[in-house]
């Protein structure tokens, strides 16, 4: 897969992209857990939701924070992280400008940083987020919650309970038109160790359902 490098509010950010060779293909953007925390682009659960979108003909971005591998800047508490996921979404969409839909996704602290950007950014057609970081960040933005989505979490998670997980869920899930598909992994930790191949599948029912409800509901010409 090619590497990328984007212009990013503190210099370059360094990407790896799979464009589809569909026309008019949907979009996807992911985002790593904590660069403070060893997160990088080639996070396991973030190359395996790489997988699972590249898979389904997504032209699809993982990218490296400000800071984090040849990406250039340093952490900045999650404030520049999301100017950097803006830029990167802005370099997805203008060399995919007809694209068929757009999806963010995101493991811990990337799942917080990218349900941030689908506030801001009205063409986010729905997310995935893996191990939300719900106790530990602040989710209250989420008022109210533009888009539908997939929430996966470990049973066991033991840097993230899954109470505070289960509440963010309630809190979204009461809001209008918003569907949440919560899914919890039985046996998983924050890392999802032994469950990669759980992890992944759940990912891909979740995108599968949606694309054929998608074409359901598309008008026939």
């Amino acid at each position: 897969m090619p590497e990328v490098i984007i212009n990013g509010p503190e210099g370059r950010i360094e990407g790896r992209y799979q464009h589809s060779k569909e026309p008019n293909a949907p979009i996807a953007l992911l985002l790593h857990p904590h660069p403070q925390h060893g997160g990088t682009m080639n996070n396991k659960i973030v190359y395996a939701l790489f997988r699972a979108f590249t898979k389904r003909g997504f032209s699809t971005l993982r990218f490296n924070f400000r800071g984090v591998g040849r990406s250039q800047g340093s952490f900045d508490r999650g404030e520049g992280e999301l100017s950097d996921a803006a830029s990167a979404l802005d370099w997805l969409q203008t060399y995919n400008p007809n694209a068929a839909g757009c999806w963010i996704g995101g493991f811990s602290f990337g799942a917080w940083i990218g349900m941030q950007l689908l506030m801001r950014r009205p063409e986010i057609d729905s997310f995935i987020s893996i191990a939300p970081p719900a106790s530990t960040f602040d989710f209250s933005f989420l008022a109210p919650c533009p888009s539908s989505g997939l929430i996966v979490h470990g049973e066991k998670d033991d840097l993230v309970p899954v109470e505070s997980v289960q509440k963010l869920v309630n809190k979204l899930s009461h809001q209008r038109d918003i569907k949440i598909d919560y899914r919890i992994l039985k046996g998983a930790g924050h890392f999802f160790t032994d469950q990669m191949v759980e992890l992944e599948a759940s990912v891909s029912e979740y995108l599968d359902t949606h694309l054929e409800s998608t074409l359901i509901q598309q008008p026939k010409r």
